[in-house]
Order: C-alpha cells, then sequence, then structure tokens
C-alpha cells in the first residue's frame, strides 16, 4: 500500500494527541516525538508498524508488515481525526475553567486505536498501584513476551493474548505482578479475541467488566483509548475524583459520585473533560503521604 496523506484539523497538536498511547520512559511497542509515532501492533491481518510522520501540514501514513493496510487503514482513527467534538464548545462554555481548557487544548484529539488488548493489558497492569510499578512491569512483559515487529524502528510486537494465556500465574511474579492482576489479565487474554471484535465502546465495556477482576475504571480506560470514547470516566480512581471536585466546584476532596454529579453537564464529554482537567496541570491539595512504590518481584 502506498503511504496515505492526512489532513489534520486546525491547531491540530500531534505529540499531546498521540503520547498517551505511550508508556512513559520508554514502550518497547510505541514511540512518539513531536513530530513521529511508530506503532506495533497485532491487527485482524496480522503483526504490523504504523508509521505517521508530520509532514507540510499533513500527515502521512505508511505501514510495515502483513497488518500494514489495516493500520494504514486505520491511521486517521489512530491521530484522532475521526474524533467529534460536535456540541462539545457549547457544553465547554457552561463552566469558565472548562471552556479555558478546551480552547488552550483544542488541538488535542482522542485517538481510536482499535487495539483492544495491547491497551488492556496496560490497564490491568495500572489497577491500584503506582504508575511506576504498572509501567516497570508492562515493559517487563512486553520484552518477555514480545517478537521483533515489522519495519525498521527496532520496536517488539504486543504479547499475543494466547501466549499470556498459556503461562502460569506465578510467572508473572518476577515481572512485578502479584496473582490477583496476574489472574485478571490472563482471562483478558483468554477472552481477546472476542474483545477485539467489539464494534463500539458500549460493547466493549459491556464485555470486558462481565470478566472478574475488570471494573468500571479498566473499562474506561481502555475504551477512551481504543474506541475513542468521549464520555468514559474512570470511576474508582485514585485521584480524578478530588481532581473533578477541585476543578469543577473548589472542593479538595471528591467521591465517585459528586464528580459524577459535577460531570453530568457535560454528558457525552464526560471523559474529555477529565482529561481536559489533567491537561491543564488541575489538581486537588495534597493531605496524606503518597502511595508507596512496591515490588512483587520476590513473591
Amino acid at each position: 500500500m502506498t503511504p496515505r496523506r492526512l489532513t489534520p484539523p486546525e491547531r491540530y497538536q500531534f505529540g499531546a494527541t498521540l503520547g498517551p498511547l505511550q508508556v512513559p520512559r520508554h514502550d518497547p511497542c510505541v514511540r512518539v516525538t513531536a513530530d513521529e509515532l511508530w506503532l506495533a501492533a497485532r491487527t485482524p491481518a496480522g503483526p504490523g508498524t504504523l508509521h505517521l510522520a508530520r509532514a507540510a501540514g499533513e500527515l502521512v501514513a505508511t505501514g510495515y508488515g502483513p497488518g500494514r493496510d489495516w493500520l494504514v487503514e486505520r491511521a486517521d482513527a489512530i491521530a484522532g481525526l475521526r474524533d467529534d467534538l460536535t456540541g462539545f464548545p457549547a457544553l465547554a462554555a457552561a463552566h469558565p475553567l472548562v471552556e479555558r481548557l478546551a480552547r488552550t487544548f483544542a488541538g488535542v484529539r482522542l485517538p481510536a486505536t482499535g487495539l483492544l488488548f495491547h491497551r488492556l493489558l496496560r490497564a490491568v497492569l495500572e489497577q491500584k498501584v503506582t504508575g511506576t510499578e504498572a509501567f516497570r512491569a508492562y515493559r517487563k512483559i512486553c520484552r518477555h513476551f514480545g517478537e521483533p515487529a515489522p519495519g525498521h524502528a527496532d520496536l517488539l510486537l504486543p504479547p499475543d493474548p494466547a501466549a499470556v494465556a498459556a503461562t502460569a500465574y506465578w510467572e508473572f511474579h518476577p515481572f512485578g505482578v502479584e496473582q490477583k492482576r496476574t489472574m485478571a489479565l490472563l482471562r483478558a487474554a483468554l477472552a481477546a479475541e472476542r474483545l477485539e471484535r467489539c464494534t463500539d465502546a458500549a460493547d466493549a465495556t459491556r464485555r470486558l467488566v462481565a470478566l472478574p477482576g475488570i471494573g468500571p475504571w479498566t473499562a474506561a480506560e481502555v475504551v477512551r483509548t481504543v474506541h475513542g470514547d468521549p464520555d468514559a470516566v474512570s470511576v474508582g480512581d485514585y485521584h480524578i475524583p478530588n481532581t473533578v471536585a477541585w476543578g469543577l466546584a473548589g472542593e479538595p476532596r471528591g467521591t465517585d459520585a459528586r464528580m459524577l454529579e459535577l460531570l453530568e453537564p457535560f454528558r457525552g464529554h464526560r471523559g474529555r473533560v477529565c482529561e481536559l482537567l489533567g491537561r491543564g496541570g488541575i489538581a486537588a491539595p495534597r493531605f496524606g503521604p503518597r502511595m508507596p512504590i512496591r515490588s512483587f518481584a520476590r513473591f
């Protein structure tokens, strides 16, 4: 397939839009800079790598490997160009902070990768632990299960769900993952094929939360990136209820119920509002110690 040329919207922010696809401090499967994305993937058509680059006001999508056509065909969604902001400016105008953040980050879009298990792997590892712990485990697991990706970017393919499902739970301890998260990951790997076939965020959410060990938080983290769902709210998060309560009501602490109440005027874009608050650096005052960083590698 020849490279595909895409026209981004005015003020489009490449790095800010695609940065969330990459785990911080080196991702074996994804590389994002201010001008380039390299994404290794296991597509329905086979392994592939997508290269997306800015050039003369356009985005140029090039694919490698058996999955190249699938990736290039979906490149506009991965770049966030299918993200529909219709009606959001009117909703944002209801709150001065949200309106200001919406203008500041008007060029940031929500990607929709269509690659569910890779994002689910990361979300399960991020359950109830610090980012440092989760990202460390993700990198170790990707290196253990990964295979060289097509192309010349020196990336690894994300772990094959079948290989993950065939692994005993105790083999994940050296990666820093305890039994509870490992069992959720193994169940997800067994269900990966039908999860990948989900046609939209609602279908994916319904199937995800039916799996033991996967709740609303994990499902929201997945569908917001995989299906580009702007309304997906990460209920059960350690920080987001406080962030929303502080940003929208000046309250230093908030519950999930209070968060949803404050977000209700933005229904249809509630997840987008949470993303904007995070991008804007809005954070509630801290009153207690930080969550400790632990290691399960010796268990």
